[in-house]
């Protein structure tokens, strides 16, 4: 089945442990163990944006166009700040999704944990900028940020839990290398007017 890709703002794994082995591990616990390469923690979920520009416009009843919300939401993704890589630790695997993800649940620096929250608090402004009102309760309802827990758990999916229930699991503790922060797919993202200014190159 085709999935259409989200945007995400995230950060990637670098690397778990000392080496490819400590991944692997993993193996015991885990159902369909994803590749390591690829591996990251997302800090905000925008979803499909489409699908994002369209909640705007009918939350707005129209005021907001899905053109309109679209433009404005890819300008603001490019000016987010970037937050420069960290290391995490994690000890146990946690079972997210209502049992369909399985992750590893890290501990990552007081300085993460504050990006993330000016991350929700720039979504805010944003929607503001958007004309949306009652920010949260359109947060919690949108079929694309699919928000659905109350409080953010920094977490690396690494594949589907063995059985289907919720819990956790301590393993060996290992450490997660993060690199800078990214936008998922932000090729996707259409130009700017600023972008489309610009000469094109011969």
């Amino acid at each position: 089945m085709h999935t259409v890709p989200r945007i995400t703002v995230e950060v990637p794994v670098l690397r778990i442990g000392s080496g490819a082995g400590d991944y692997e591990k993993l193996g015991s616990y885990v159902r369909s163990l994803r590749r390591e390469h690829g591996l990251h923690m997302t800090l905000l979920h925008i979803g499909v944006l489409d699908d994002f520009s369209q909640d705007v416009s009918e939350w707005t009843k129209g005021i907001t166009s899905p053109a309109t919300a679209a433009s404005r939401t890819s300008a603001w993704l490019k000016r987010l700040p970037v937050m420069g890589g960290f290391s995490g630790h994690a000890d146990r695997l946690i079972v997210l999704g209502g049992g369909s993800v399985c992750g590893l649940e890290v501990d990552v620096p007081q300085s993460v944990r504050d990006f993330q929250v000016s991350l929700v608090q720039a979504l805010h402004e944003l929607l503001a900028e958007l004309q949306v009102d009652n920010s949260d309760d359109f947060i919690l309802s949108s079929r694309a940020l699919g928000f659905r827990y109350p409080r953010w758990t920094p977490h690396v999916a690494v594949g589907s839990p063995i059985t289907r229930r919720s819990g956790s699991w301590e393993i060996q503790p290992v450490t997660i290398d993060f690199g800078e922060s990214r936008i998922r797919n932000r090729q996707l993202l259409p130009a700017t007017e600023a972008e489309e200014r610009l000469p094109s190159a011969e």
